[in-house]
């Protein structure tokens, strides 16, 4: 795996190039990917929201691409998760997402998507190589009418996107949409095979129950079912359906905590002692995205020191299985 980061960790403050070399020292300092002689740049992933990124802003914009054409790294686009009347001095982590590009609503449908294309079209002049999508909100179900409009909406961006040389990721979700199963479906039965999937790690494992949870976080399955098409990793940690007494969380009460990632410790409920080796037979030229929740008062170094940590430990646990069978 290659290292990277997400901007998500810095999602409260204006993206500026300070903010950008800090996650790039944490990808350089950790022992891993470039640092260790691989030629493949890390990838820093810019979450794109009026008041963090604003892709509207054309001097924003220009800041950013000059920062990429500076340095050594390898960008990727998240796309925003609300619309426009949501925006920039209106945005608050109290309120939910509102783009849905698979809304039941045609109105809704077409505000997301045009959203959407405004944040793609920075790919003029910040090489994106890719763009991350989300299909439906959290709880969205899986039905015929939301399969056509999944069919619509990555049609119309892959359309919009390919000219840009922006390939289109589908990430998985906290809903039934976009289960891995169902995601594989979407892509097959619409023939998508230049659209490839951002695995969520922290998203899998709050897809399991309590009864059925595996101590892989289902991870193992997912693997094998998308295999190829697996893109890139989004790599964070929470609860599950595990409380921090141990007892099973009701599905209302298993929150997205994004925690850092790392050993077993406490922070959440996935096991990376089991998870890492998993991760560790994907090409390793294979982007694994830290996506920490965001911290307003989190001083910036803290952030580079936490994800160095992150990085060394999860290269540990991903390599302990075969120092173990030499």
């Amino acid at each position: 795996m290659q290292p990277g980061l997400s901007t998500y960790a810095f999602f409260e403050h204006r993206l500026h190039p300070g903010l950008l070399d800090a996650l790039h020292a944490a990808g350089v300092n950790s022992g891993s990917g470039v640092a260790s002689g691989n030629s493949t740049p890390m990838t820093i992933e810019v979450f794109a929201a009026r008041h963090h990124f604003d892709y509207t802003d054309t001097p924003a914009v220009r800041e950013t691409a000059a920062w990429f054409r500076s340095n050594n790294v390898r960008a990727v686009l998240h796309q925003p998760l609300y619309v426009s009347d949501r925006a920039d001095a209106q945005w608050s982590r109290h309120v939910a997402p509102n783009l849905d590009l698979i809304s039941d609503r045609k109105s809704g449908r077409i505000a997301s998507m045009d959203e959407v294309k405004r944040a793609i079209e920075s790919a003029e002049q910040i090489p994106f190589a890719a763009v991350v999508l989300h299909l439906g909100l959290k709880d969205t179900l899986w039905d015929e009418a939301a399969l056509e409009h999944c069919f619509t909406a990555v049609e119309h961006l892959k359309a919009f996107a390919a000219p840009l040389g922006v390939r289109l990721l589908l990430e998985n979700l906290q809903n039934e949409v976009t289960s891995p199963e169902h995601l594989l479906h979407i892509l097959k039965t619409g023939h998508f095979d230049s659209v490839g999937v951002c695995l969520d790690i922290g998203h899998l494992h709050l897809s399991q129950s309590a009864a059925d949870a595996t101590p892989d976080s289902g991870v193992q399955a997912a693997v094998a079912l998308l295999g190829p098409r697996i893109a890139q990793l989004h790599l964070h940690d929470n609860h599950g359906p595990f409380a921090h007494t141990d007892t099973p969380s009701t599905n209302a009460e298993m929150k997205d905590e994004h925690l850092w990632p790392g050993e077993h410790s406490g922070e959440g409920s996935i096991d990376w002692s089991v998870v890492a080796p998993i991760l560790a037979t994907l090409p390793e030229t294979t982007p694994a995205i830290l996506e920490p929740a965001p911290d307003r008062d989190q001083p910036t170094e803290l952030v580079t020191r936490k994800a160095e940590k992150a990085f060394r430990t999860l290269a540990e646990l991903a390599s302990a299985p075969a120092a173990q069978n030499m």
